[in-house]
C-alpha cells in the first residue's frame, strides 16, 4: 500500500466482457455482454414475458400466504 491515500488500486471488480464488433451478430450485437455460459448457438426463449409472469404470479401466492398466515397468529 502506498503513502497516498487517494493514489489509485486494482480493487474492484473486473469489468463485463463485451461482444466485440468482429464477433457481433444479430442476436448478439456489438457492445452487448458475453455470455459466459451459453455457447454460441445455444436456443434463446422466444417468450420470456412466460417467466416473467410466473414470477409475479409466484410472489403474489406467497403474498396472500404470508398474510393468511399472519392472520391466523393474531386470532
Amino acid at each position: 500500500m502506498s503513502e497516498d491515500a487517494h493514489s489509485p488500486t486494482s480493487a474492484g471488480p473486473e469489468p463485463t466482457p463485451v461482444v466485440g464488433a468482429a464477433d457481433a451478430s444479430f442476436g448478439q450485437p456489438a457492445g452487448s455482454a458475453m455470455l459466459d455460459g451459453a455457447p454460441a448457438g445455444a436456443p434463446v426463449d422466444p417468450h420470456p414475458e412466460k417467466q416473467v409472469g410466473l414470477a409475479f404470479a409466484g410472489g403474489l401466492g406467497a403474498a396472500v400466504l404470508l398474510k393468511i398466515l399472519a392472520n391466523r397468529r393474531h386470532r
